[in-house]
């Protein structure tokens, strides 16, 4: 079962409820596996603490013209929609960071001048610690495009009975990326004006998507019904709700907050595990 842990905007706990969720599950001794898709900002093992065991390099494919045989016809940058090769003085130009690595290029060439070479976006950190199966990209500095790494860093694990996706912030390509094919997605959000803006973006997206979802209300405070009754009104399950008391955020501080969760709001991670399940059933019949 994949689940996607997702939220309109940053900072609202995501990765805190995607580490508790992984925790939970590797306590039952069911196979985990918790992948850090917001590779831009990976801080999943900052938490874990796991041992990286292994590094892969994430390549994507972009056209390497042979000047030689080009006859500078510009079928190619007739074809490239994200203006990645243009024809300068009549000879092919790659802006290789633009490239989307579609292959079309490579496809109408004439001369067949265009082959496809590998170039390196990131990394993918694999480790294991409890229980829990990791695998993090980490994208270099500069490159424009994420969603090729995290589309990479989701093929691992695939055995794992629960695999649970950290996704990026927001509602755009990196997270469309993420959640994409998952079967329940948890949108994390808070009760703040801003929380509850990138909220209603974050369900729009999930409703656009087709994937069932539900609400976890991180950070509430007494008399701040704002999030519980835009989900009442919209019809979107509220599957839990953890506190926003002074201890979480001291634990969160020194990096055990999950271990703080877990022995004092269990109930809650209860909820969200069997509302998870008994979703994806009643989708599957």
């Amino acid at each position: 079962m994949n689940i996607a842990v997702a939220s309109g905007k940053g900072g609202t706990g995501k990765t805190t409820i995607s580490l508790c969720l992984a925790s939970y599950y590797a306590d039952k001794e069911i196979s985990v596996a918790l992948l850090d898709c917001d590779v831009e900002e990976p801080n999943v093992n900052l938490f874990l603490q796991s041992e990286i065991m292994g590094k892969v390099e994430a390549h994507v494919l972009i056209p390497s013209v042979d000047n030689s045989l080009c006859s500078g016809c510009g079928k190619c940058g007739e074809i490239c929609q994200y203006s990645a090769i243009v024809l300068i003085k009549g000879k092919p130009l790659v802006l290789k960071e633009m490239c989307h690595s579609c292959g079309g290029c490579f496809l109408v060439c004439p001369e067949k001048a265009i082959s496809e070479v590998k170039r390196t976006t990131g990394v993918i950190e694999l480790g294991e610690l409890n229980g829990i199966q990791y695998a993090g990209g980490r994208l270099n500095i500069g490159e424009a495009m994420s969603p090729p790494l995290i589309k990479d860093v989701k093929e691992y694990y695939s055995g794992a009975v629960i695999r649970i996706m950290d996704s990026p912030p927001g509602t755009s390509c990196p997270v469309i990326e993420s959640v994409k094919g998952c079967d329940f997605l948890v949108l994390v959000s808070e009760p703040t004006p801003f929380g509850l803006n990138d909220l209603k973006l974050a369900a729009e997206m999930a409703r656009a998507m087709k994937i069932p979802f539900g609400v976890v209300e991180n950070r509430t405070s007494p008399g701040n019904n704002s999030l519980r009754e835009f989900c009442k009104s919209e019809s979107i399950p509220l599957i839990a709700s953890i506190p926003d008391t002074k201890e979480i955020a001291v634990r969160y501080s020194r990096g055990d907050s999950v271990s703080y969760i877990k022995e004092n709001y269990r109930n809650e991670l209860d909820k969200i595990a069997n509302h998870i399940s008994s979703s994806v059933r009643a989708d599957m019949t």
